[in-house]
């Protein structure tokens, strides 16, 4: 598993007493206001760690959220906000660095399983999923991984939470504005209307 680097904190701001006060308190605004002030600091330390960009920025809104919902927990005689805000932002690393890996042993294993023994595949059925397939490569990374997990791999969407360690509610979005971006491709490519192609991933 990849290493978690010890980097030093990037230097601290003037503490400023009001900021803290007012987000132990559950203000919202000084919510957007740590975020603005430190989120730069915490996505660098993601950066730092994870190739992906768009897993560096879940980490740094995961962090977000843990702070806010633990936002009582913070003590600061013991420390300043950035540097409570990167220490969770080190475990929310390990944490997707470890999902990646995970998922990667799902998938793996999910290809090792032998293949039923079926008389062979229908013809439609495969010029839908030559179809799906070069629409999937055209959407976003992230929904794109969802939809293939689903699709190819046919996991429910509980699975794919707990094979990459994404939130059940953000793996229902991705796949439904995967889904809803197919469905215009498809309509937009001159499809004849219809149900679905064969294997689409529906709401499991």
């Amino acid at each position: 598993m990849t290493a978690v680097r010890q980097a030093a904190d990037p230097p601290d701001p003037p503490q400023d007493d009001d900021l803290v006060e007012r987000f132990r308190a559950g203000d919202e605004s000084a919510l957007r206001e740590a975020y603005d002030r430190y989120g730069r600091a915490v996505f660098h330390l993601a950066t730092s760690v994870l190739a992906n960009r768009s897993d560096a920025e879940d980490v740094t809104q995961a962090t977000f959220v843990a702070a806010w919902l633990g936002r009582d927990t913070f003590d600061p005689a013991r420390g300043s906000l950035l540097g409570w805000l990167l220490g969770i932002g080190r475990r929310k690393v390990v944490d997707r660095v470890r999902a990646c890996a995970r998922e990667n042993r799902v998938v793996e294993s999910v290809r090792q399983l032998p293949e039923p023994a079926t008389a062979g595949p229908d013809p439609d059925t495969v010029v839908d999923r030559l179809v799906v397939a070069d629409e999937l490569a055209r959407l976003p990374q992230e929904q794109r991984r969802m939809l293939e997990l689903a699709f190819y791999e046919d996991l429910t969407h509980q699975q794919i939470a707990a094979a990459t360690g994404v939130p059940l509610g953000t793996v229902k979005s991705h796949i439904r504005r995967g889904m809803a971006s197919l469905k215009r491709r498809w309509e937009v490519d001159g499809a004849a209307p219809g149900p679905r192609p064969a294997g689409l991933p529906g709401a499991r």
